[in-house]
């Protein structure tokens, strides 16, 4: 069995904003995952970030909705960078 390969698209410490840019990406048929660890020891140790991944064939889709929704929405999310 191949295991496939996830890829974070949007990271947020808030929940809140994970599961909204996670409703998106279930609306447009792209499975989305989330990977809740503790961020790594350069922040501070009570820091907690969610990150949104997705399979690596969906990336570039879950990107363009993302930025789409970004770019309509109020929300004050931070930007986030595309590799």
């Amino acid at each position: 069995m191949e295991r496939e390969t996830r890829v974070s698209v949007f990271e947020s410490e808030k929940p809140s904003e994970i599961q909204l840019i996670k409703s998106k990406l279930d609306a447009q048929n792209i499975s989305s995952f989330l990977n809740d660890k503790y961020m790594s020891f350069t922040t501070t140790p009570t820091a907690n970030t969610i990150k949104l991944m997705v399979n690596l064939q969906d990336e570039e889709k879950a990107f363009r909705i993302i930025d789409a929704f970004l770019k309509e929405t109020d929300l004050d999310l931070p930007a986030h960078s595309q590799n």
